[in-house]
């Protein structure tokens, strides 16, 4: 469920922000800017593509305490950027304007415009791209496994909410999706950033302060896991989900607390406060 959330949001923030620069292009009679527009997003998706597969051969490369300290920074690292994110798209909302200005100042160098251009697309795409590849990095790390078919589901159903809006001209409720997903995506940051810290005890570079509880006990005699384990029926899923950890230390269970509540108050005072014209 995470990775579909994650993949959902960042497709179409993708979506949105080509989308936006097409249909600006179009209207204003820059026609002739749509292939190098296309170009940018093509070398973005061959570029995130390979830093894809270069960064899982880095991350494959450490064992043992060095890949539970790399493990441990990463997952901070990830749950950081992502609480970002999620902060930084509540606080704009105008990026068609933005954007619009931004085609606009590339289109007045004539000398530069089709690198103007170019490089909105490509910075766009390639930007969302490695978000994608270290949130989903952050899934994997946490859940043991990443669903492609829960990714794919995500990413298609944003490129058809982008396609309804520049496409058809369906009016979308977007900011619905983004609300609803933000909230999910902040359990997500919490849970990334509490397993990072469980990395970093687990390897020795923090005290381990204690398990608070302990529900994690040996496979039951049939060789299932308990329904609330870190791979039981619920357990599984609200680890993915919500960062559940069957048996988190003092540190965990307060940090997972501390960036939660941060990050659901900043993005609750943003997103109900009064916007000035």
């Amino acid at each position: 469920m995470a990775e579909l959330l994650i993949c959902f949001r960042e497709v179409l923030e993708a979506a949105l922000i080509i989308g936006i620069l097409y249909t600006y292009l179009s209207k204003i009679g820059r026609k002739d800017m749509l292939p190098i527009l296309w170009r940018g997003v093509i070398a973005a998706l061959v570029l995130s593509l390979i830093s894809s597969v270069i960064f899982q051969i880095v991350a494959g490369g450490f064992t043992g305490q060095a890949e539970k300290i790399f493990e441990g920074v990463v997952m901070i690292i990830v749950a950081i950027v992502l609480g970002t994110m999620i902060i930084w798209m509540a606080n704009n909302t105008n990026i068609a304007g933005e954007l619009e200005s931004q085609a606009d100042s590339a289109l007045e160098k004539l000398d530069s415009a089709s690198w103007g251009i170019f490089s909105l697309a490509f910075i766009a795409v390639f930007r969302e791209g490695i978000e994608t590849v270290l949130f989903l990095y952050g899934v994997f790390v946490n859940q043991g496994s990443v669903s492609f078919f829960s990714s794919m589901i995500g990413a298609g159903a944003a490129l058809g909410i982008g396609y309804m809006i520049f496409v058809k001209g369906q009016r979308v409720p977007l900011k619905t999706f983004f609300n609803i997903s933000s909230v999910f995506l902040i359990f997500v940051a919490a849970g990334m950033m509490a397993y990072g810290i469980h990395e970093l005890e687990s390897a020795g570079i923090i005290a381990d302060t204690g398990r608070i509880w302990n529900v994690n006990p040996p496979v039951l005699p049939n060789g299932s896991y308990p329904i609330f384990h870190d791979k039981g029926a619920i357990g599984a899923i609200a680890k993915g989900l919500f960062g559940w950890n069957g048996d988190p230390s003092y540190l965990e269970v307060g940090i997972w607390t501390l960036t939660f509540a941060g990050l659901m108050v900043t993005w609750r005072r943003i997103t109900i406060a009064p916007r000035t014209v």
